[in-house]
């Protein structure tokens, strides 16, 4: 039997320099701390600074504390989107990693877009596209976009991307991952068009044991389902450590290629190790992808012009 991919795999990444969305809890704060530990420069990203100060004293209990560096994001605002990608140095890694799930209709980013489109999606669109030069700059540079089995349930509404005609909180959840998935192909087909030495690869974390499952729903004052999800999910998840891992082999294993997709190896993608898997397939479709790029663009006013022919 083949071995499993584990933290053991992740090669020496002195000299790389990464940023990490969400990298204050759950699955960002690992893969900061494996990317740390093995000798990367890690900017956490945090939206929040106390929660983000807290984050990085316990990651530098276990990492080299000169490798790790708090920053300031919130992707719900374009306006700190624009701000952060002032201030960064060129990167090695960029993890699109960040994302929220199941929040009521009524919570909606700075420039009003649905919450979990906005974030999750156009966010992360325009935080990219953004920090593309720098990227550009340093060869063998890599975008992970993190994407979710909940893409399963989703579909890009074009006639109603903000979902203003009848909202669902995890139609939208859905709708958002899979425009992940959507743009992490569409990333690497401009990047290959155009050329250049940069990877874009997509993962998923299966059904891991974080925090996201139910904060969400508590935007909504808790309840039933809030309280349903912190029962269950310890009870069938498996460990955030292992849902990590493809994400961090997306991000760190020299075989990994660009357009190509990790997730657990367990049945139905739920659990297990990290291996290569497809996309869903409306991933795949160029007219999806083109649609929701230039979309993006229109939203985000980020217009990606070093892909341009």
């Amino acid at each position: 039997m083949a071995q499993h991919w584990t933290e053991a795999d992740i090669p020496d990444q002195s000299g790389r320099t990464a940023l990490i969305t969400g990298a204050n809890t759950g699955l960002g704060f690992l893969e900061a701390l494996q990317l740390a530990k093995h000798g990367a420069h890690v900017f956490v990203a945090a939206r929040s600074k106390e929660r983000g100060e807290a984050a990085i004293a316990k990651l530098r209990q276990q990492a080299p504390a000169e490798n790790l560096e708090l920053v300031s994001l919130d992707l719900a605002d374009l306006d700190s989107v624009r701000k952060l990608a002032t201030e960064l140095p060129a990167l090695d890694l960029l993890l699109n990693n960040a994302g929220v799930m199941a929040v009521p209709r009524r919570h909606t980013t700075k420039q009003g877009f649905e919450l979990q489109f906005g974030t999750n999606h156009l966010g992360h669109f325009a935080l990219t596209g953004l920090l593309l030069p720098g990227l550009l700059s340093k060869p063998g540079s890599r975008v992970v976009s993190v994407s979710s089995i909940a893409a399963r349930m989703g579909r890009i509404n074009f006639a109603d991307l903000q979902l203003e005609r009848g909202y669902g909180a995890n139609v939208a959840y859905g709708q958002s991952k899979l425009a992940n998935s959507i743009f992490a192909v569409e990333l690497d087909r401009r990047l290959r068009a155009a050329g250049v030495d940069v990877r874009s690869i997509g993962a998923h974390p299966g059904y891991s044991a974080t925090e996201l499952q139910y904060s969400g729903p508590q935007l909504g004052g808790g309840g039933l389902y809030a309280q349903f999800m912190k029962i269950v999910t310890p009870l069938i998840a498996q460990p955030a450590a292992r849902g990590a891992l493809p994400i961090l082999r997306a991000a760190v294993d020299p075989a990994a290629q660009g357009g190509e997709y990790y997730g657990p190896d367990g049945l139905g993608n739920v659990r297990g190790y990290p291996v290569k898997q497809p996309f869903l397939k409306p991933a795949y479709d160029a007219e999806v992808g083109r649609r929701l790029w230039e979309v993006s663009v229109e939203l985000t006013d980020v217009d990606y012009a070093e892909l341009r022919g």
